[in-house]
């Protein structure tokens, strides 16, 4: 903090004057907050690209929180200081806005699309083969908090697989941890989400097959701006960023990585 300093000192006729010297009484500069980006882990690769975008043409900082829509969901509601929330799906957020933690009501920023997904290519990737001997386990998303896990539910269901293969099921929090038992081995396949292979980071790792849309319900992705601690005043930043996501470059951003984007 820097001051001005008062030096008291006398005039001609004995009158005591006092000398300002320096700036003000104002605090040090400081660097703002980051935007705190609560994320679903299917578009965090995307959202690596679209913030940084942001940031280049705001310089408005940001860091992003990864995981399950249903965990971040939690968290939000015991008090987590986030300011825009992504979901894998409408549910979650518009619970946010019926409890008073959002400004307005969800909207839909894209549509998701699930594959099963293996890195070795003597894997057979078809739904009617998940059951040959060499697939030992079959990582999905806790369809309790992730909702591209409760889609690949719907797919054993929807193909009467669920019963014969309910052994070999492995579950992950999110997303992100479902990748990781294929990646390392854990599973030989997983249902995933189209945007994790069209990545950069593993695009050119394994194989992979879109599932039919009529085996689970549309995963219509939804966002909201946060209110911390319910203040009636959104956050300019954060109103920003959702302005920003739904631009012509963004949706162009996020068709590149599978995604659907309704016109």
């Amino acid at each position: 903090m820097v001051c001005r300093f008062i030096l008291p000192f006398f005039n001609d006729y004995g009158l005591l004057f006092f000398l300002f010297l320096g700036s003000s009484c104002t605090p040090s500069h400081r660097e703002p907050p980051p935007l705190r980006i609560a994320t679903a882990a299917n578009v965090q690769f995307a959202m690596d690209e679209i913030v940084q975008a942001f940031t280049e043409q705001t310089q408005i900082p940001c860091e992003m929180i990864i995981g399950s829509s249903g965990k971040l969901t939690a968290q939000i509601l015991q008090g987590a200081p986030y300011d825009v929330f992504l979901s894998a799906n409408m549910k979650y957020p518009e619970e946010l806005y019926e409890a008073g933690y959002a400004f307005q009501a969800p909207k839909v920023y894209a549509h998701g699309k699930l594959i099963l997904w293996a890195l070795d290519p003597n894997i057979p990737l078809q739904l009617d083969q998940l059951n040959a001997p060499e697939i030992k386990h079959i990582a999905l998303a806790n369809p309790r908090n992730a909702p591209y896990g409760l889609a690949a539910m719907e797919v054993l269901e929807a193909s009467a697989k669920f019963a014969a293969l309910e052994p070999k099921l492995v579950y992950g929090e999110s997303i992100s941890q479902c990748n990781q038992f294929v990646l390392s081995g854990g599973a030989q396949i997983g249902f995933t989400a189209k945007a994790i292979a069209l990545s950069p980071q593993l695009r050119d790792r394994g194989s992979w097959i879109e599932l039919a849309d009529s085996l689970y319900t549309p995963i219509a992705q939804g966002v909201v701006v946060i209110k911390p601690n319910k203040r009636e005043d959104p956050n300019s930043d954060a109103q920003a960023f959702y302005e920003f996501l739904f631009s012509e470059e963004v949706a162009g951003m996020l068709e590149e990585y599978g995604y659907y984007i309704k016109k």
